[in-house]
């Protein structure tokens, strides 16, 4: 099995899951009933990685729960779990999948890998009063922490500003993991989000707390 990382704390949990089984072996992951019903559905994506993408987060969240769960999506595209027993937030990046599940709040969870396309577009996305740090002397991983974080924070807010440049992050300096601040200046509450991040040697990931 290719469950990379896992992590549950108090109402929140979250695993990341390395996509290199096949597709055939990863349907044999899941349940019978949900295993038919996966592999009518996959005959809807023509691109194998989207194919990977999709069934891999479908055996992820069966590897989380040990339970049978489907995954409906709204009009604006964000995921539910048709029986509301918990808020889930997908993500996913070359190689991996990421799927977070919360008790009592919307959830927003990030992955994003490593690559230097990040330098070329902070201006989408890095404000002129935030202030990002290299880790390991590398700018590259304050940059992907920027803008993973705001899209968890993105996916996690209800009716959301597209522009991310409308959320600022509080000064920090990169470790391992750890957390920090994000503050939605879109709205007159202009709340403040925590925000948790682990950095893994090709890839952040970044979740919300609240």
């Amino acid at each position: 099995m290719a469950l990379f990382l896992q992590h549950k704390m108090d109402d929140i949990q979250w695993a990341v899951w390395k996509m290199e089984e096949p597709l055939e072996v990863l349907l044999a992951l899941l349940p019978d009933v949900r295993r038919a019903f996966c592999e009518q559905e996959l005959h809807r994506f023509v691109s194998e990685r989207r194919k990977m993408e999709w069934l891999s987060v479908r055996v992820l969240l069966y590897s989380m729960l040990q339970e049978d769960k489907e995954i409906g999506y709204s009009l604006e595209g964000k995921p539910y779990l048709t029986d509301h027993s918990f808020f889930i937030s997908i993500s996913h990046t070359k190689g991996y999948v990421a799927v977070m599940l919360a008790s009592f709040t919307p959830a927003g969870i990030d992955i994003e890998q490593y690559a230097q396309r990040v330098h070329k577009v902070s201006d989408r996305y890095i404000r002129s009063d935030e202030q990002t740090e290299p880790y390991q002397d590398d700018m590259t991983w304050g940059l992907l922490l920027h803008w993973s974080a705001k899209e968890a924070v993105f996916k996690r807010m209800e009716n959301a500003d597209a522009d991310l440049r409308k959320l600022r992050l509080t000064h920090f300096i990169p470790q391992e993991q750890g957390t920090f601040q994000v503050q939605e200046l879109a709205t007159e509450q202009q709340e403040l989000y925590s925000v948790g991040y682990r950095i893994c040697p090709d890839f952040v990931l970044t979740w919300t707390l609240n």
